[in-house]
């Protein structure tokens, strides 16, 4: 397993989506963020809901996650944002490397 992760959160709209990920990329949180649209349903306040959303997949590295939760936190638009992290099991060489060079030095470092 790769000390890397892909962060989803979700907002609704491109220029929200375009300065979290203005912010994120400034701050070295990420290495690169990929914004799609999406068709999102869910309970919200006892009743289902459905709108058109933005997907915002982050790139990082698990031990920037606490940073990374609190700027998306503080940028966010949402109450309840949706912040779910995944590991990376495995990736290109070349694009891994990559990735180390783009984000923040880890601290032990």
């Amino acid at each position: 397993m790769t000390p890397y992760i892909q962060v989803v959160t979700t907002v609704a709209d491109r220029p929200q989506a375009e300065r979290l990920a203005a912010h994120l990329l400034e701050q070295r949180l990420a290495a690169c963020v990929q914004i799609a649209p999406c068709n999102s349903w869910y309970h919200w306040q006892s009743t289902i809901e459905q709108s058109e959303e933005l997907v915002c997949t982050i790139k990082s590295r698990r031990d920037l996650f606490p940073e990374l939760c609190r700027a998306i936190r503080a940028h966010h638009p949402y109450q309840v944002p949706e912040i779910l992290a995944t590991p990376v099991i495995a990736g290109g060489e070349s694009y891994l490397n990559w990735m180390e060079q783009e984000l923040l030095p880890p601290k032990n470092e």
